[in-house]
């Protein structure tokens, strides 16, 4: 089995491989990635368990169930099931095809679109832990809302016991995972097309 989580979520092909080859540093950049956050040295400030979990959320947040989501809800089931369940049923209560925001650019105004906002209630806040809770409001804020991202978040965050290292950390985590699915989604594309010619997939995803 490929230890690349990219491939092992795509389901590498030959083709894939050898598309995925033509760009070596992004693929090994994803892998570092991946180990970065998900094989940390120090969990000091963001537990394994938070980790799976908030991945597990983010992943879910699109609406459709895709490898990617797959892939980090049995991670979060394995890693903490009873609050995996919470998690989960959350995540396909708040799913949205955002971005949505609103622009306070001078032309722009126009373009803001309004969506769901997500906050947890308090019997879910109750279950996961206040930690937890504005963890996945801030994750949903990241995904779907992010031009309204502000410095009153943060100190949400950090009112829930979040540490300034431990928001950097999960916005990079929210970061590469929304990263990390469009490109296995560009992948499963081609894969599916039947087509192994030069892609800049991974590129565009960016």
């Amino acid at each position: 089995m490929t230890h690349d989580i990219v491939d092992q979520i795509a389901g590498v092909t030959p083709e894939l491989d050898a598309l995925r080859r033509r760009r070596p540093v992004t693929r090994e950049q994803l892998q570092a990635s991946f180990d970065a956050l998900f094989r940390p040295v120090s969990a000091e400030h963001v537990s394994q368990e938070e980790r799976e979990l908030i991945a597990a959320f983010a992943t879910s947040l699109a609406g459709s169930t895709d490898e990617t989501a797959a892939f980090y809800a049995d991670r979060a089931r394995h890693a903490d099931p009873e609050r995996a369940d919470v998690v989960l049923t959350e995540a396909a209560a708040a799913v949205g095809s955002g971005p949505f925001g609103s622009y306070t650019e001078l032309g722009l105004q126009d373009e803001s679109t309004d969506g769901e906002r997500y906050t947890p209630s308090d019997a879910v806040t109750a279950a996961l832990g206040e930690r937890l809770g504005a963890a996945l409001a801030h994750t949903h804020l990241l995904v779907l809302r992010p031009r309204e991202a502000s410095g009153a978040d943060l100190g949400r965050l950090l009112a829930a016991g979040w540490s300034a290292d431990g928001i950097v950390t999960l916005s990079q985590l929210v970061s590469f995972l929304a990263f990390q699915q469009r490109v296995i989604t560009g992948l499963r594309v081609l894969a599916a097309a039947g087509i192994a010619a030069v892609s800049e997939s991974e590129e565009e995803a960016a």
